[in-house]
């Protein structure tokens, strides 16, 4: 008799445990609270991630994005990417923070690749050889040490304004290229310029989205051994000439494998 009791007791402890930790983890699965905004660039909208939706036109929204990912997976209770493609941050500013508002409770925003010029610094590269190519990059490099965080801080200082709650999460870039590799095409010079151009800009956007009291998510370790020039499933379109648009944007693998994860650890 005495066992029976014990083990009725035992049983119906390890089930009213069950219930309890089922009804504490149902909340954050059934109904997430965050209200969500992307902003930014084509790396934020998935320029090359193919799947575009209609609505977003010519700014090439993916559903293959990091932020419409993590709205597909995660659920949150509101959704809204304005990221376009082109996008500088005179265009976050002018055009994206309306999206905003005092119930937004997480941003994200991919920002600064198109104000140091990235699309005009590979057509150099790729069309006008190695000289001509790491001039352009070090000319790119003085706009991001001597604008770059002025500009970023107006960006963060409007998001701040306009979502005083939020969350906000910094998503920086991949650098392009694995070094030391053999590799057709650009020379290793102009590979490693390219590469030391874009760590500058991720560097000087962390410090300014960690002065803003942001969280800076850096995609760069993940994508190694996923750049271009590497031996792994490229994670980055080459030059398309076909589709210049797409070049030296990520893949839909790069989206869901790279940056997703990323976010969504900084997301919290």
């Amino acid at each position: 008799m005495r066992r029976s009791r014990l083990a009725t007791l035992a049983l119906s402890l390890a089930t009213s445990i069950g219930v309890a930790l089922t009804l504490a983890a149902a909340p954050a699965q059934a109904a997430p609270s965050d209200r969500y905004v992307a902003l930014g660039d084509s790396y934020a909208s998935g320029v090359g991630a193919d799947s575009y939706t209609s609505e977003s036109g010519n700014c090439l929204r993916s559903t293959n994005a990091y932020p419409a990912l993590y709205n597909a997976n995660i659920r949150p209770a509101s959704y809204r990417s304005v990221a376009c493609s082109g996008a500088t941050t005179a265009d976050v500013i002018n055009g994206q923070l309306s999206a905003l508002s005092s119930t937004t409770t997480l941003v994200s925003v991919t920002i600064g690749g198109n104000d140091v010029g990235f699309a005009s610094i590979m057509s150099t590269c790729v069309l006008q050889g190695e000289t001509q190519c790491v001039a352009a990059v070090e000319s790119a490099m003085n706009i991001a040490r001597t604008q770059m965080p002025g500009r970023l801080a107006n960006v963060y200082n409007g998001i701040r304004n306009r979502a005083p709650s939020a969350r906000v999460v910094v998503v920086g870039y991949p650098v392009f290229y694995q070094l030391g590799t053999a590799c057709v095409g650009l020379s290793a010079t102009s590979r490693a310029k390219i590469n030391e151009g874009i760590n500058l800009l991720d560097d000087i956007t962390r410090t300014a989205a960690t002065s803003a009291g942001f969280t800076f998510a850096d995609v760069r370790s993940i994508f190694v051994g996923h750049q271009l020039c590497s031996y792994g499933t490229k994670w980055l379109h080459a030059l398309n000439v076909l589709n210049l648009t797409v070049s030296y944007h990520p893949t839909a693998a790069g989206q869901s494998g790279g940056y997703y994860p990323v976010f969504r650890s900084a997301a919290g």
